[in-house]
C-alpha cells in the first residue's frame, strides 16, 4: 500500500510539474522589473516553505514521540527533517543564483539569509546527532530536544523580513500581505509549484520512512544477537 502511494504521489508530482514548467517558461511573460530570473522564485519560495512545514511537522512529531514513546514518531520525524534540510539548501542555493542577477553579489549577511543557514546548520547538526549516538532511546530523546529547539529558529526566518527591513525584500504574496505586490498569475503559478513540490517532499519522507524503520529493525535485531 505505502509503495502504491509512493508512486502515486510521484506521477501526480511529475505530472503537475510539467504543467507548471510550461507556464513558467513559456505561457507568463518576463517581470518588468527583473527579466527572466525571476522565474526562479516559482522554485526559490516554495523550497523555503516546504522545509520550513516539514520542520514543524517534525516539532509535534518529536513532542508526539516524547509524550508517548513510540520510536514510529522519532523515525518519522528524522525523515522529515532530512528532506526538509534538502530544500532548506536548495532555498539559499536558488537564492544566491537570484542575488547574483539581481544584486551582484552571491551572499549578504541579512537577517533572513542569516537566520536560513542557520537553521540549516541547526538540522544538519540534528542529522549528525543522530549518526554519532547508537543508543535508540537517548538518540530519539536528544534529537527531539534539538527539533524542538531548532524550531525557535525557523519562526524567526519566518518573521525576520517583517521585523527586519534589511536587503532581502518584504513579503509579496497575498497571503502574507492581504493585498499582494506579485501579479495575480505569478502567484497562482507559484501556488501550483508549490503543491508539486510538497507532494515530491511528501514522497521522499515516504520512502524515509521506510528507510528508517528498516534500519530500526536490523538494529534491533543487532542488538538481540550481541546480547545473545
Amino acid at each position: 500500500m505505502r509503495e502504491k502511494v509512493v508512486f502515486g504521489l510521484a506521477a501526480a508530482a511529475a505530472l503537475l510539474l510539467a504543467y507548471n514548467l510550461y507556464h513558467i517558461f513559456l505561457v507568463l511573460p518576463d517581470e518588468a522589473m527583473q527579466g527572466p530570473i525571476y522565474r526562479i522564485i516559482f522554485f526559490h519560495v516554495p523550497a523555503a516553505i516546504t522545509g520550513m512545514l516539514g520542520y514543524l511537522v517534525a516539532l509535534v512529531l518529536s513532542v508526539l514521540y516524547l509524550s508517548s514513546g513510540n520510536f514510529r514518531y522519532d523515525s518519522l520525524a528524522a525523515s522529515v527533517v532530512e528532506v526538509s534540510v534538502v530544500f532548506s539548501v536548495l532555498n539559499i542555493v536558488t537564492g544566491s543564483i537570484w542575488a547574483r542577477i539581481i544584486w551582484g553579489i552571491w551572499w549578504t549577511w541579512d537577517y533572513r539569509l542569516t537566520s536560513a543557514l542557520v537553521c540549516v546548520l541547526i538540522f544538519s547538526g540534528y542529522l549528525m546527532l543522530r549518526r554519532a549516538i547508537d543508543e535508540p532511546t537517548q538518540r530519539a530523546r536528544l534529537s527531539a530536544a534539538l527539533s524542538i529547539f531548532g524550531c525557535i529558529d525557523v519562526v524567526i526566518v519566518w518573521k525576520s523580513i517583517e521585523w527586519f527591513r534589511t536587503q532581502h525584500p518584504g513579503p509579496v504574496l497575498s497571503i502574507r500581505t492581504g493585498g499582494g505586490n506579485i501579479d495575480p498569475a505569478m502567484e497562482h503559478m507559484l501556488y501550483l509549484n508549490f503543491v508539486a513540490i510538497l507532494m515530491i517532499a511528501t514522497a521522499l519522507v515516504l520512502v524515509r520512512t521506510r528507510q528508517e524503520g528498516v534500519a530500526r529493525e536490523i538494529d534491533s535485531l543487532r542488538r538481540l544477537a550481541n546480547a545473545l
